[in-house]
């Protein structure tokens, strides 16, 4: 933790990751931030203790610089950072769908590039940060990248060649859930009952759903069959799950996800 840290294009996952290390124990003096609003870096500036710089300063002083702007807005940031960002400098990047190369092209020769794709739940320190190397990161710098975003939830070094479905599964999976939770709970109110007790039973089922997936080691085909008595409740409704399709549909839809994230990485806005 003794070196200096930027993040750039600080918004809600960047802010996460900031608010993270400081209580990982990453002194502020050693973190700079940067954001398109004056009152957004003021903002930063007073609520963590933090130094709010330009791009092309972050650049110059920090020894990590973490890159946390949308994708169609990273070409241009990288046209401002690049005379200033030496080979030595470690940059990680938090964009969907831009490869490593992106980054190697733009910047100098021998410049080591993580790519990390993590998710929302950064917000509460619950996500699932995915790691990946560039040409020139080495073991040291991917070890780096992960004391960075552990302290906002669990890590996995992946190929990169896997970030497209990682991106597809993980990236987005919060996403898929809060569809699931909102659909389930019209379900409740169809049944009966009032919204609130709907949303109540529905989130409290699932936190402890993923409990258990996370802390018995169990398949969930097992976790499931648990729950499913023959001729009771469950197994009607798996069986009209089943009927309409929702496996095949899942499935579809994370393959739809991963091939934006590919059209994304070819510059197809």
């Amino acid at each position: 933790m003794t070196q200096t840290v930027a993040v750039l294009g600080t918004g809600k996952i960047g802010e996460a990751l900031l608010s993270g290390m400081i209580r990982g124990g990453w002194p502020a003096a050693k973190l700079l931030v940067t954001a398109r609003r004056p009152e957004r870096a003021e903002e930063l500036r007073t609520r963590y203790g933090v130094e709010a710089v330009s791009n092309a300063e972050a650049a110059k002083r920090a020894d990590t610089l973490i890159l946390t702007v949308k994708p169609q807005d990273m070409a241009k940031l990288l046209d401002e950072l690049a005379p200033h960002v030496p080979a030595d400098r470690l940059v990680i990047s938090g964009a969907a769908g831009v490869p490593t190369a992106f980054f190697e092209e733009r910047l100098s020769p021998g410049t080591p590039v993580v790519r990390v794709m993590t998710n929302t739940p950064a917000l509460v320190d619950e996500a699932m940060s995915v790691i990946s190397a560039g040409s020139h990161a080495t073991a040291e710098h991917l070890a780096h990248t992960e004391e960075i975003f552990g302290g906002v939830g669990k890590t996995l070094r992946v190929p990169e060649s896997q970030q497209d479905a990682a991106t597809a599964l993980s990236g987005s999976g919060p996403a898929y859930f809060y569809f699931l939770v909102e659909a389930m709970t019209d379900a409740g109110i169809l049944l009966g009952l009032p919204r609130a007790q709907a949303h109540d039973l529905i989130v409290q089922a699932a936190i402890g759903a993923a409990v258990m997936l996370r802390d018995s080691g169990e398949h969930p085909v097992k976790l499931r069959e648990a729950v499913t008595s023959p001729a009771g409740t469950t197994i009607n409704a798996i069986v009209e799950l089943e009927k309409h399709g929702v496996r095949a549909a899942l499935i579809a839809a994370l393959e739809a996800a991963r091939d934006r994230s590919r059209e994304l990485a070819s510059g197809n806005s």
